[in-house]
């Protein structure tokens, strides 16, 4: 699988805000994911950061105002923007963003974001009172017509002492959104894939429910797989916890009966199914309505079985031929094999990652996996341990062939 940002050329454009300095880590991100990062500094850009700070991060030369006019003389925008793969604006002022809104080229950076053709992304950063301006309400709303896309501004506290929008992103969203823009196009593109993650919780009264370890991560990591080869993924969740996925469609279940609901209505034209997440076998017959007291003794709580999800998939999709293939996981603390070739035949299903989770280094909780890979004519691959994107990558490109074949 490609990195979407590896070999990439990336125009990141700093303007003059407070944020510019965070702007750092977005260019380094971006390099340490193997973009290749021009940084163009606004004249005011440079009254808060200096381009020998970017230059240092990037290892590339960082353009300044001077350059417009300097030896390469007056084409250096037009080199620069034939060449990039993705623009992106961050932080981009109220003054820029008026600029790009109105199409004025007045410095190295309009003129270069009006010379490219790139997808454009800008995340703008400023004071409540000034973003919240009519204006640049209005300049936000033309560029996002125009295709830009906007990331942010977060609401919360603001150099001015105000509290509201106007916020920079958080670094890693910006990055995690040119890593989906420049995605398009991959293996799995045009392909729905739906994903579970988490561990459900079934209810025991208003305060207490029985659930299990599952973190959700490789679930998430799935989803990531899918998006880098270009998949349009739709990721259903148990979990809060974790960063959202850009350019992923997020669903939140809590019990087995939500994620069945949600799994069978998102996955009746779905291409993939993956089934990461940890869905509780038990459930409470009778939730209490009121909190159990200790003072009444150590209740019995009767159990019922929950619906078996893979099971339900399975007759809906002999019945209706969607999800067109479907992945299982089947954590195992004893016979990992044999356990999940019975699980396989079951649940009829094209592939299954049966995971050991008897050692401290793989399953829950932990960033590595053990995994094996099942497949119905019985062959099987070992990944040995690995992180669970990596895992989830290796998967993945397996599951991206099948598309490859028709």
């Amino acid at each position: 699988m490609t990195n979407p940002l590896r070999d990439k050329f990336i125009i990141l454009g700093v303007t003059g805000s407070i944020a510019a300095y965070k702007a750092v880590e977005v260019a380094s991100k971006l390099t340490q994911s193997g973009a290749l990062v021009d940084v163009i500094l606004t004249e005011a850009a440079c009254k808060f950061v200096s381009p020998l700070t970017f230059q240092s991060v990037t290892g590339r030369k960082a353009s300044t105002e001077a350059d417009l006019w300097g030896g390469e003389g007056h084409v250096v925008h037009v080199s620069l923007g034939h060449r990039a793969d993705l623009v992106l604006v961050a932080p981009i002022s109220a003054n820029t963003l008026a600029k790009l809104a109105m199409g004025i080229a007045d410095n190295l950076l309009s003129v270069t974001v009006l010379a490219s053709s790139a997808p454009l992304i800008i995340a703008p950063a400023m004071d409540v009172d000034m973003y919240n301006q009519p204006i640049t309400q209005q300049n936000v709303e033309t560029l996002r017509k125009r295709g830009a896309i906007i990331v942010g501004p977060e609401s919360g506290h603001l150099a001015s002492g105000l509290v509201g929008p106007g916020r920079f992103s958080e670094p890693i969203d910006i990055v995690n959104q040119a890593r989906y823009i420049l995605s398009r196009g991959g293996k799995l593109a045009g392909h729905k894939v739906v994903i579970t993650a988490g561990g459900t919780s079934e209810p025991i009264d208003p305060v207490r429910v029985i659930t299990n370890r599952s973190s959700g991560k490789q679930g998430y990591a799935l989803a990531q797989a899918s998006l880098d080869l270009g998949g349009d993924v739709t990721l259903i969740t148990t979990t809060n916890s974790l960063p959202e996925p850009a350019g992923a469609t997020l669903i939140h279940v809590n019990t087995a009966h939500e994620m069945l609901e949600a799994v069978l209505k998102h996955s009746t034209d779905a291409d993939l199914l993956i089934m990461a997440a940890a869905v509780a076998d038990f459930r409470p017959f009778r939730t209490a309505s009121e909190k159990i007291k200790k003072e009444a003794g150590v209740p019995t709580i009767t159990l019922e079985k929950t619906e078996d999800i893979l099971a339900e998939v399975a007759r809906k999709r002999e019945q209706f031929g969607f999800p067109r293939r479907v992945i299982g996981f089947a954590a195992e603390s004893e016979s990992l094999v044999e356990n999940a070739r019975r699980k396989i035949k079951q649940k009829r299903l094209d592939m299954i990652a049966a995971n050991d989770i008897s050692t401290s280094d793989s399953g829950f909780e932990v960033d590595t996996n053990r995994v094996t890979l099942l497949f119905p004519d019985g062959t099987l691959q070992e990944l040995g341990l690995q992180s669970k994107f990596e895992t989830a990558r290796l998967i993945l490109e397996k599951a991206s062939s099948w598309f490859e074949q028709g």
